[in-house]
């Protein structure tokens, strides 16, 4: 495990920020934005979720209830130090992170989704399950940011046994979505060569939050919390976070 792939843990204010990463990517891809948090006096945590940030193949062999278990001890461990807590995920950190305001929403008073992922429209994932079969990996998707020499430390393939546990956990959380209440801000590049909109449209359609917006973001691509666009998704988080529950935003 590299160091950038190591999680993240400061003790802060009675606000607490927890930040989930994506598949096959690492706590690295979330870093500077919990850094953000950090200095603005908050409580943050970016778990490591299983068979992340060491190897593809050991990846392979956890499945999405594996990741759900670390960011949902995660959450138990943060709401024990503070009195509200902030749920960012970006790519599949936003979909585990939608079933924390499905499953715990007492425990999530905020949510942030940066190119959130439910569903892709991708046909090629329809033979997943059978392929998975007979090859371990394919292309990967990572990196996929317009920012020069950034980086996620994520994989360089696709884990495939690993990949279809996460469709699985899209239909698992889309079947539960109109169960989020939980004030929601969805921060969506335009260009994006991961997911494609049909996840943000879902997830705007299908949750029953009061205060739900979305702001674009036209200079990144998927990893966009690690691209141009990255202060002003920071700046405009934070601002949410304490037009919603009153924390500072560092403006």
């Amino acid at each position: 495990m590299t160091e950038s792939a190591r999680p993240m843990a400061v003790d802060g204010d009675r606000t607490g920020v927890l930040l989930i990463h994506g598949f096959t990517g690492s706590p690295a891809s979330m870093r500077p934005w919990g850094e953000h948090f950090a200095a603005l006096g908050h409580t943050v945590r970016i778990p490591r979720l299983p068979g992340h940030g060491t190897t593809w193949q050991e990846m392979n062999r956890t499945r999405w209830q594996d990741w759900y278990a670390e960011v949902d001890a995660a959450l138990t461990e943060i709401t024990a130090r503070v009195d509200t807590v902030l749920v960012c995920g970006l790519s599949m950190g936003g979909c585990l992170a939608l079933r924390l305001a499905e499953q715990r929403p007492a425990d999530v008073d905020a949510l942030v989704l940066v190119n959130p992922a439910v569903h892709v429209a991708d046909k090629r994932l329809l033979a997943v399950p059978v392929v998975r079969h007979f090859i371990g990996a394919m292309k990967g998707i990572g990196n996929d940011i317009k920012k020069v020499g950034a980086d996620e430390c994520g994989y360089g393939c696709t884990p495939l046994h690993a990949l279809h546990s996460q469709m699985q956990m899209w239909k698992d959380v889309r079947a539960a979505m109109s169960h989020v209440t939980t004030p929601l801000l969805l921060i969506r590049s335009v260009v994006d060569h991961v997911v494609d909109p049909s996840s943000s449209r879902i997830i705007m359609d299908g949750v029953s939050s009061t205060t739900k917006r979305e702001i674009l973001l036209a200079d990144s691509y998927h990893v966009a919390t690690l691209d141009n666009d990255a202060d002003l998704l920071f700046a405009e988080s934070a601002a949410f976070f304490a037009e919603r529950l009153g924390a500072p935003d560092g403006r």
